[in-house]
């Protein structure tokens, strides 16, 4: 009989709406190392999604990230507006806006619009914070609730949950714990959460949390011998590493950008069923 349970179980979660997940998806600093994701699933990701990406210039990080793979392997990592068996459409900055400009609610109602009318072929959506996540508790519990009226509204459409950025304010800041607020409501309620706040927290070897240094998005931190920059020094430390990096990025070194787009695609390949071994 448990046996039979548990059979059920999991033909229960193979069936689900593509909103809905059997664990929550959290993209952080350990899914950064794209050579671990097999090519199949990229692939796939790239045939199977239709992607609109609302954001103001915080959020082009991730697409920067993205150009410097495209430009790195065309073939692979290909993304753009029109749509192409080979290709991923992605529409950037599709709505306009991120998720406090003009205000905090009215992101949600460009996104039912935008899939009402245009974007009726879209299946994932994603919207990033500039600066608007470090406020109170009750204006995050608008943004997690305005998310889930959307996920209920089109069960068809995966929404991707998103951090702030850093701002120096380090564990004990405001904005680490609405961030945290996030991250709890995306795992208790198996959500997608992209979590951009963390992947600039650590450098690609992920031993040092430099969120807890009162890093910024800029990838400065404060130890005891004064202000420094983990990107600058990561890339010093590592000559030969095979990161490929964008020309530059929006209030932050390139470094932050590449692992942003490449965590991107990770998410991708991880929502087309790779199970990947953190």
């Amino acid at each position: 009989m448990k046996k039979k349970i548990k059979v059920l179980f999991v033909l229960f979660c193979g069936i689900l709406s593509l909103n809905a997940f059997c664990d929550a998806v959290i993209i952080d600093h350990n899914c950064t190392d794209i050579s671990k994701i097999p090519k199949d699933y990229i692939q796939k990701a790239s045939k199977n999604f239709k992607v609109a990406y609302g954001h103001t210039s915080h959020g082009s990080q991730i697409v920067s990230g993205m150009n410097a793979l495209q430009k790195n392997d065309p073939d692979l990592f290909a993304f753009g507006k029109n749509e192409n068996d080979k290709k991923l459409l992605f529409l950037d900055s599709q709505p306009s806006g991120d998720l406090g400009n003009p205000d905090r609610t009215t992101w949600a109602q460009r996104t039912r619009d935008f899939l009402q009318n245009q974007g009726k072929n879209i299946n994932l959506i994603m919207w990033s914070w500039c600066g608007q996540a470090n406020g109170s508790e009750k204006d995050i519990q608008t943004y997690l609730n305005l998310m889930t009226d959307l996920e209920k509204e089109f069960p068809n459409v995966k929404f991707v949950y998103m951090t702030g950025h850093l701002n120096g304010s380090g564990k004990n800041g405001n904005l680490n714990q609405r961030n945290e607020q996030i991250r709890n409501y995306c795992k208790q309620n198996k959500k997608i959460l992209f979590d951009f706040a963390d992947i600039e927290s650590y450098d690609p070897d992920g031993k040092v949390n430099y969120m807890e240094l009162n890093a910024t998005d800029a990838c400065d931190y404060k130890d005891d011998k004064g202000r420094k920059n983990w990107a600058a020094e990561w890339l010093k430390a590592n000559p030969d590493n095979k990161i490929a990096l964008p020309s530059s990025a929006a209030h932050s070194h390139p470094l932050n950008a590449a692992l942003k787009g490449r965590a991107f695609w990770w998410m991708l390949a991880q929502l087309s069923g790779w199970k990947p071994q953190k």
